[in-house]
């Protein structure tokens, strides 16, 4: 695969991942050609938006979501969009990582598992969260999508210490919500580690910035950005945990 159509995978692995958890809280959306969208305003950290080819129209991906009230956010997955005319403004710039199926992983001694009830939800949840009050963003319904998996590392005494999403497509997975709690440093070798005994064959691809993005040790892809609505009360909110 090119670097441009792994660019282009990956945007679209994470805008399926987008969608799963806007359906999970009762949001619709659809795929057209250049972007996914949803049609009302999405859970907290999560984009309205995503484009999924450059070169989009912007005023064409501005007109597929909710614009009638503050809060919008769009990911412009190539950083080539103009949105100024529309009323946004850049939250952050960010960039789409990959890891080779091959690559060597560092193996941990944590015991991993995919939570498969409310209640291993929910610790898992509570251990991303890091009493943020957050913790409600991961219903239960995520439980029903075949193609995610919530990845919780437990230490020796069961405690969630760790933790990814991972959202499978045809060709590669995607993982976003890294975390552990001794900091993003710890989170990113042991999470590739569960990700690489999962899915031994799939590359991996992510979205990542500042510390996340030092912290995950992949090559680089592609530039990205997340814009929002210069009159949003959720600037500087919007951006993946």
């Amino acid at each position: 695969m090119s670097k441009q159509s792994m660019v282009q995978a990956a945007a679209r692995n994470n805008a399926e991942w987008c969608a799963v958890m806007s359906r999970a809280h009762g949001v619709e959306s659809q795929f057209g050609e250049q972007e996914w969208a949803a049609s009302a305003r999405t859970p907290l950290y999560y984009p309205d938006a995503v484009t999924l080819v450059p070169g989009a129209d912007p005023a064409a991906v501005v007109a597929r979501i909710d614009t009638s009230m503050p809060g919008g956010s769009i990911k412009d997955s190539f950083a080539d969009l103009d949105l100024t005319e529309a009323g946004f403004e850049v939250l952050f710039d960010a960039q789409w990582i990959h890891r080779p199926a091959n690559a060597p992983a560092i193996s941990s001694d944590l015991a991993w598992d995919v939570p498969g009830d409310k209640d291993t939800l929910g610790a898992w949840a509570q251990a991303w969260d890091q009493e943020d009050g957050n913790a409600h963003l991961f219903r239960p319904e995520l439980l029903n999508d075949p193609a995610t998996f919530l990845l919780a590392g437990h230490s020796a005494d069961g405690r969630v210490v760790a933790g990814a999403v991972a959202s499978r497509s045809d060709h590669l997975v995607g993982i976003s919500n890294v975390f552990a709690l001794d900091g993003p440093d710890t989170a990113w070798p042991v999470v590739l580690d569960a990700v690489h005994r999962l899915f031994p064959t799939l590359p991996v691809v992510g979205y990542e910035h500042g510390d996340d993005l030092a912290a995950a040790g992949a090559p680089r892809l592609r530039a990205g950005r997340s814009a929002a609505d210069l009159d949003s009360p959720r600037t500087g909110l919007s951006q993946p945990k």
